[in-house]
């Protein structure tokens, strides 16, 4: 597991509101996630695509949907990582100007 891959993983808010979701062990519905986080198919589908790359998620095929659940087995360090990225608070949103 490449460090430089898991925090750039982390650092994204959608792909950090994902894990959040995730991150309680059970499997979930890429349908659940875009509808909470507000994103579409297609952005969800690409934000899972480098949370699964960095090691961080597995996935099962169901029909049409895919469902999502955390990697287990990961290495304790990743775990304490991953857990202190959660512990933080989250962004202000942005304003535009």
């Amino acid at each position: 597991m490449d460090a430089c891959n898991l925090m750039s993983a982390l650092s994204e808010p959608t792909r950090l509101g994902a894990i959040r979701i995730l991150w309680d062990g059970k499997e979930h519905c890429v349908c659940e996630l875009m509808q909470v986080l507000g994103a579409t198919q297609s952005r969800m589908s690409r934000h899972m695509a480098v949370l699964k790359a960095a090691g961080l998620l597995v996935d099962r095929r169901d029909a049409q949907w895919v469902r999502y659940r955390r990697a287990p087995d990961l290495p304790p360090a990743v775990t304490a990582l991953v857990d202190a990225a959660l512990a933080l608070p989250a962004a202000p949103e942005r304003i535009a100007a």
